[in-house]
């Protein structure tokens, strides 16, 4: 067979979990950072094609929105093809040992502490070092696209950026999940990118993507505080994208297959 079952995939999200738990501090630091900068070469492949492109934009947002979705999955292909260590997936990949009781829930606490911090970091470098003293965005039409993508981030309400983080890491935490399922390198790559395409175009709220484009927004001038980035965006979409792989993917197969 050229793929996995779906139960196979629960045990490969097993082996995975004590995979990471078992990598030490040091390790885990490093590939989580690995997988922030990964994450925001995406963001930032997606900010040069689509924040680019203003008339397209405003004629068909939609095929804008699609452009955008269609190069970001580049991060997560990299995170799990190269690999490297993304809270995101981690979310889904921990909960059925967890839940079976085979893995302690501080081993779950411990690891989404370090990677989530690592992942903040390597976003960062990406943000700051290649996104701003690149000045890529630092004329039209980047610089109003990238403002204008964080003033609309951080000027949602408290629920609507939860409710898009579910979304965004539904479909993320399903694409690293059904990655396992594919034997070689391309069928991985196919089973990220349909998933990883469809949130960016919906606009849902990826709390790592958003660790690149707002703190590069911030750099480059955009009328937003790093308070308004943290309180209004990232705290929200940080929970939404818990419930979206730990409670739609992880803990659903979880009880599906593994429960008894």
């Amino acid at each position: 067979m050229s793929y996995l079952t779906p139960k196979e995939l629960l045990k490969k999200a097993h082996e995975a979990a004590f995979t990471r738990s078992n990598a030490g501090v040091r390790n885990t630091i490093i590939l989580s950072i690995l997988a922030g900068a990964y994450i925001a070469l995406g963001g930032l492949l997606a900010l040069t094609v689509g924040g680019g492109m203003p008339g397209v934009a405003l004629e068909n947002p939609g095929l804008q929105k699609f452009m955008m979705g269609a190069v970001f999955p580049l991060g997560l292909i990299l995170c799990v093809i190269a690999g490297a260590d993304l809270f995101t997936g981690n979310t889904a990949y921990f909960i059925p040992p967890v839940a079976t009781g085979k893995m302690p829930f501080m081993a779950l606490v411990k690891n989404w502490t370090i990677v989530y911090l690592g992942n903040f970091a390597g976003s960062l470098f990406v943000a700051y070092v290649l996104a701003y003293h690149s000045h890529m965005f630092a004329k039209a039409p980047w610089i109003d696209s990238l403002h204008g993508l964080a003033e609309a981030k951080t000027s949602a309400s408290f629920l609507t950026v939860f409710v898009k983080g579910i979304g965004a890491n539904w479909l993320v935490a399903l694409a690293v999940w059904i990655a396992f399922a594919a034997q070689d390198i391309s069928g991985k790559i196919l089973a990220i990118w349909f998933p990883v395409m469809a949130f960016v175009a919906m606009g849902f709220e990826h709390s790592v993507a958003n660790m690149f484009f707002l703190p590069t927004a911030i750099f480059y001038g955009a009328d937003v505080t790093w308070s308004q980035f943290i309180i209004n965006n990232l705290i929200p979409a940080t929970l939404g994208n818990i419930v979206g792989g730990s409670l739609l993917t992880g803990g659903l197969y979880w009880f599906v297959y593994d429960r008894d």
